[in-house]
């Protein structure tokens, strides 16, 4: 290369002309395969920004469509959705309230006489059912009881076997009146129709010892069993206390202003930590507490799996006599997002949805009173749960957009 350019020097030398010329020419030719150079690179990197920005755009529109579903798959998964419009929802009364036993379906087992604690046969917190023993007694009054009970009836079987003919009609309705008198008290006292017919039966004084038993008077769970073995108790003493808890009472303390919007059958929603539980008014309170000045409104609320005890403080929301316009939505179309806020699902187009945050404000029965979305907004009001199951496979997020 050197030896070339060289001769090409002596070449242009002996032609008179300068070899500066060519150098400038050359080193212009140079600038502009740079200069080409450099513009193809910038278009390259125009280019590049270009298919970026359109594959960011296209990224972009793909999450904002969220999710697209054909009519067979809208079927399948119950899809419904519906124009967002104001509701007529009745108002709500806010107050504070605690969990109570349901007092009609709570019973307590207590002697009739005073007796002596033999035996317990459930403990606290069993589930019982009607008929079952709780526990055996032993008492001087029974003793006696059941004596009189055996030779009142072996009296009546004489009187009655020798006849009217034989016997006066005066004997005859003695006979008869004592026996029935004598069942009456053991029965009275504690036992049951069928232990007295098991020891008339049997004829044997030794079974007139005194003790008997104490049975449930109805199914539910022993919630009190203040007692010891051996113990002396008076008549009266309350020895189990038994409580059907499928169902439990809140009673709910409002003031009188807040009362007179409340009516007996009234929806209300109790809220218990982190949970709602629905419930109904089933009383009214027609007298105020002497201390607190407020009235007292019972609600009724469900406790099937035994989660709920007397005793826990909650706050009530009832729904009251007037309504307003609100916008509402069935409450199972409502949704947490995986960031912990609440989410609807907007349908843009037939079966293309996308999840909107959305305020909730109230609960109202089976409906829920939300802000965020305008009227007219159609929404998924039914398979809200399988298209949320679907986006979060999809690793869709509504932060994205």
């Amino acid at each position: 290369m050197k030896k070339l350019a060289t001769l090409v020097f002596i070449v242009l030398l002996g032609c008179g002309l300068s070899p500066l010329a060519v150098s400038v020419d050359e080193h212009d030719d140079h600038q502009s395969h740079n200069d080409d150079h450099e513009d193809n690179h910038d278009k390259d990197e125009d280019s590049d920004e270009d298919n970026h920005a359109e594959k960011g755009s296209d990224k972009h529109d793909s999450e904002e469509a969220g999710l697209t579903l054909t009519a067979q798959q809208l079927a399948a998964a119950g899809i419904v959705s519906e124009i967002l419009q104001a509701r007529r929802v009745a108002t709500q009364v806010r107050a504070p309230g605690e969990v109570q036993l349901n007092a009609y379906k709570t019973v307590k087992a207590t002697p009739r006489i005073a007796a002596q604690i033999i035996k317990r046969h459930v403990i606290l917190g069993d589930a019982v059912k009607v008929g079952q023993p709780l526990v055996t007694l032993s008492s001087v009054d029974m003793a006696q009881a059941q004596g009189d009970l055996l030779v009142t009836e072996r009296n009546w079987r004489r009187v009655k076997k020798l006849g009217r003919e034989v016997v006066s009609e005066q004997r005859y309705t003695e006979a008869h009146i004592a026996r029935a008198q004598a069942r009456a008290r053991a029965q009275a006292y504690g036992m049951t129709k069928q232990q007295v017919n098991k020891l008339v039966a049997s004829g044997d004084a030794s079974l007139a010892n005194g003790r008997f038993q104490l049975l449930a008077t109805q199914d539910g769970t022993v919630i009190r069993d203040a007692f010891i073995v051996g113990e002396l108790v008076d008549a009266g003493r309350v020895l189990f206390e038994i409580s059907d808890e499928s169902t439990l009472w809140v009673e709910a303390r409002l003031m009188p202003e807040q009362a007179a919007q409340v009516q007996v059958g009234a929806a209300a929603i109790v809220e218990i930590r982190t949970e709602q539980v629905n419930g109904k008014v089933i009383q009214v309170h027609h007298a105020l507490d002497e201390q607190t000045r407020t009235l007292g409104v019972r609600i009724e609320i469900p406790n099937p799996d035994d989660r709920l005890h007397p005793g826990l403080f909650v706050q009530a929301s009832i729904d009251g006599a007037a309504a307003e316009q609100v916008l509402a939505v069935p409450t199972n179309a409502i949704l947490r997002s995986a960031d912990g806020d609440w989410q609807l699902f907007v349908e843009h187009a037939f079966g293309q949805f996308e999840p909107r945050e959305v305020a909730v404000i109230r609960s109202a029965g089976q409906l829920t009173v939300i802000e965020g979305l305008e009227p007219g907004t159609r929404v998924v009001t039914q398979g809200a749960f399988f298209l949320q199951s679907e986006l979060a496979k999809s690793g869709f997020s509504i932060h994205n957009h």
